[in-house]
C-alpha cells in the first residue's frame, strides 16, 4: 500500500502530535537512531616517565598524570567496571627533547612501557597510542622543522610512521596520528604491511583536528605548548567545512581504519560530514580538554547538573554520527 502524503492522510492535528511517541521512557531510547554504549567510550590517559608518578592536573578536574608502575591500581577498578579502551599520551618530564623528537619512540619511553605493562597486566583492553611529536621535539611543535621554522613534510612523515610502527611492535592495537602531516596516513599504513602489521594493527587517523582553543588543558597536562607561534599552518582553520571534508576524503583513500574529528561539541556538523564520506568506516570524536573543563566548570558554578549535562554532549556527538567518544568523562558513564 502506498504511503500517501500528509494532506491527503493526516488531519492538521494528528500530524502535530508528537509526544506520544516518547511518553514512556522505552519509547524515548527509540527515538534514538544509536544509543551511548560503554564499548564506545575511549579514555585518554597521561604517562610520565616517573615510573611511581600521580601529579593531578589542575586544568583539568579529576585527571593526573601517571607513572607505569601506578597505572594497576588506576585501571583497575574502570576495567572492573566495563572499561574496554584507553589511549595513551606520552609526557616525558625527564627527557632529552630534541629537533626530531627521537624520545618519542625510546624503548624506556612512557608510552612503549605503558603499552607493555597494560597489555600484560590487563590483556582484554584495547590499547590504543597516540602518534605525535609535539611532547618529544624541543621546539613542541608536531613534526620536524625547516630552518624558517616551517613544516619540513616529508621528513616529518617518515618520522611519525617510525613511531607509530615502534608503538605497534610494543603491543598497541591502534596507532593514532594526531599530527596532521600531509600524507602520514599513507605512509603509516605502508610501514605496518611492510612489517606484518597491516592486518593486525588499527589507525585511527585524527582526520578533522581543528587549530581550536580548547586545547589548553591538554598542553598543560602533555607540556606540549609550542615554543614559538603556533599549529595553524597543519591544524584545519575552524570554518574550514571543505578541507575538513578533503582530509577525511583523503585519509579514507590513504588506508584508515577508523576516522576522527577533533574538537567534538563545535565540530558535529563535520562529524555528521565524516559519517556520511566514511559510510563503511568507524566515526570518532574526541571531547577535547576545554570541552570537558568547561562542562566541569559549569556544573561547580551551580548553571546545571554534571551528570546531566555530560550525557547531553555525548549524545549529540551519536546523534551526529560518532561511533567512538574519546572523552575524560569515561569514568563516570562506567557507572
Amino acid at each position: 500500500m502506498r504511503c500517501l502524503p500528509y494532506p491527503e492522510y493526516y488531519t492538521e492535528v494528528e500530524r502535530s502530535i508528537l509526544q506520544g511517541g516518547y511518553a514512556h521512557p522505552l519509547s524515548r531510547k527509540w527515538q534514538s537512531r544509536k544509543s551511548l554504549e560503554k564499548d564506545m567510550f575511549m579514555y585518554p590517559i597521561f604517562v610520565t616517565d616517573d615510573p611511581k608518578a600521580k601529579v593531578d592536573i589542575p586544568t583539568l578536574p579529576g585527571q593526573s598524570r601517571w607513572g607505569v608502575d601506578r597505572l594497576e591500581e588506576f585501571l583497575s577498578p574502570l576495567v572492573k567496571k566495563g572499561l574496554s579502551s584507553i589511549i595513551l599520551f606520552g609526557v616525558p618530564l625527564n627527557a632529552q627533547k630534541d629537533e626530531k623528537g627521537t624520545p618519542a619512540d625510546d624503548s624506556n619511553g612512557p608510552v612503549i612501557q605503558a603499552i607493555k605493562r597494560i597489555r600484560e597486566t590487563f590483556p582484554s583492553l584495547y590499547v590504543a597510542a597516540d602518534v605525535c611529536l609535539c611532547e618529544y621535539t624541543s621546539h613542541g611543535h608536531c613534526g620536524i622543522l625547516n630552518h624558517d621554522h616551517t613544516i619540513n613534510t616529508q621528513p616529518s612523515v617518515e618520522r611519525i610512521a617510525e613511531v607509530a610502527l615502534s608503538y605497534a611492535e610494543a603491543g598497541a592495537h591502534c596507532v593514532a596520528p594526531s599530527d596532521m602531516m600531509d600524507g602520514r596516513i599513507l605512509a603509516i599504513k605502508r610501514k605496518l604491511i611492510d612489517s606484518g602489521f597491516g592486518n593486525k594493527v588499527t589507525l585511527m587517523s585524527y582526520s578533522a583536528k581543528f587549530a581550536s582553543g580548547l586545547y589548553g588543558p591538554f598542553r598543560d597536562a602533555a607540556g606540549s605548548a609550542p615554543s614559538f607561534g603556533d599549529r595553524k599552518c597543519y591544524q584545519l582553520p575552524p570554518q574550514a567545512k571543505g578541507l575538513a571534508r578533503r582530509a577525511i576524503i583523503r585519509d579514507v583513500n590513504e588506508g584508515a581504519d577508523i576516522i576522527m574529528v577533533k574538537p567534538a561539541l563545535p565540530y558535529l556538523d563535520i562529524i555528521a560530514d565524516a559519517a556520511e564520506l566514511a559510510a563503511d568506516h568507524p566515526v570518532a570524536c574526541y571531547q577535547v580538554s576545554g570541552e570537558y573543563a568547561m562542562v566541569v566548570a559549569g556544573a561547580n558554578a551551580g548553571i546545571y547538573d554534571l551528570k546531566t549535562m555530560a550525557f547531553e554532549t555525548t549524545e549529540s556527538m551519536v546523534r551526529a554520527g560518532a561511533t567512538i567518544i574519546l572523552s575524560y568523562f569515561t569514568p563516570q558513564f562506567l557507572d
